[in-house]
């Protein structure tokens, strides 16, 4: 089955500056690559870092001169890669719209506005604008691979999930609604959406205790409740687990793609197509940046498993 990746998507270019920044950028199995990566690892970190002293008052008024020093340079570096990451894909527009460019776009966006628009307070507050610069913490992610292993994982089982939390739901409506008519409005259960809330902090083990039964009927039923809560932290729990091992199952991916379809993502020792059945180029692989030889982390995973790589053909 064809994955939906970063080449087929925006677009990988066939030559040029283009096609090396794009490698650069978007392809981590190089030495570049990888350089690239983790500086941009630690350009995030410290900027984060940086809006979170931010909001410290007492630092905010005694080093402001440096804090918005740093944010500027941390935001002009930010739309330097956001510019260049449309300049090296052959669809622009597709990665700007994608979840990945919009990101990008919030990182550099609030400083901009906060600048901008500092006198329209009816439209946005100054200070919800400079803290939304935090979600430059979403952009972690990306640069690691057991994060795309698990993000994969968790779209494989959000059908299940999303059935689960339906059940949840219909769960604590009942409930809520079985403690209102016990217990009632003289203990605290004044409306069913109250006791949907009783419900889901019981459920979900929390427990915060400003609201609780006090008739017999009522704590019979607080107490199945909570024992029922045991059971549904367990079962996401298995859900995803059994998607993340068959997303590990199915071999380690690289950023690999072929020059025909641009579909991106074949295992280092293929030698055609996932998508086209075209042959694919020699992989570029630098052992000394990735740290690791991809031609073994498969056959790792399935001996830790208990699996056989090569299989010999069955006798006759």
């Amino acid at each position: 089955m064809a994955t939906n990746t970063i080449g087929s998507k925006f677009g990988k270019p066939d030559r040029g500056w283009r096609e090396r920044l794009y490698t650069i950028i978007f392809e981590a199995d190089t030495a570049a690559g990888r350089r690239f990566d983790t500086a941009l690892l630690i350009i995030i970190v410290l900027s984060v870092a940086t809006v979170i002293i931010d909001s410290v008052g007492a630092v905010r008024s005694r080093d402001f001169l440096a804090l918005n020093i740093l944010e500027w340079l941390f935001t002009i570096l930010f739309t330097i890669e956001y510019v260049v990451r449309l300049l090296c894909v052959k669809h622009p527009l597709r990665y700007a719209l994608s979840l990945f460019g919009i990101i990008d776009l919030i990182s550099i966006l609030p400083t901009y506005l906060a600048i901008l628009l500092p006198e329209f307070h009816f439209l946005i507050d100054v200070r919800l604008l400079r803290m939304l610069r935090v979600f430059r913490v979403m952009k972690l992610p990306r640069y690691f691979d057991e994060s795309q292993i698990l993000l994969q994982a968790l779209r494989n089982s959000r059908h299940k999930i999303l059935v689960f939390l339906g059940v949840v739901l219909i769960m604590s409506v009942i409930l809520g609604t079985i403690m209102y008519v016990i217990e009632g409005p003289e203990n605290g259960f004044t409306s069913i959406p109250v006791g949907m809330y009783w419900s889901i902090v019981t459920l979900t083990t929390t427990g915060y205790g400003d609201i609780h039964p006090k008739t017999p009927m009522g704590q019979l039923i607080t107490s199945c409740a909570m024992l029922l809560g045991y059971g549904i932290i367990a079962l996401p729990t298995g859900i995803v687990g059994v998607e993340l091992a068959m997303t590990m199952m199915k071999g380690t991916p690289t950023t690999r793609t072929c020059t025909h379809c641009l579909t991106e993502g074949h295992e280092a020792d293929s030698l055609f197509c996932k998508h086209c059945g075209e042959k694919l180029e020699p992989y570029q692989y630098d052992a000394a940046a990735a740290g690791a030889d991809p031609f073994n982390k498969l056959a790792e995973f399935k001996g830790r498993m208990g699996l056989n790589v090569h299989q010999d053909p069955p006798k006759k």
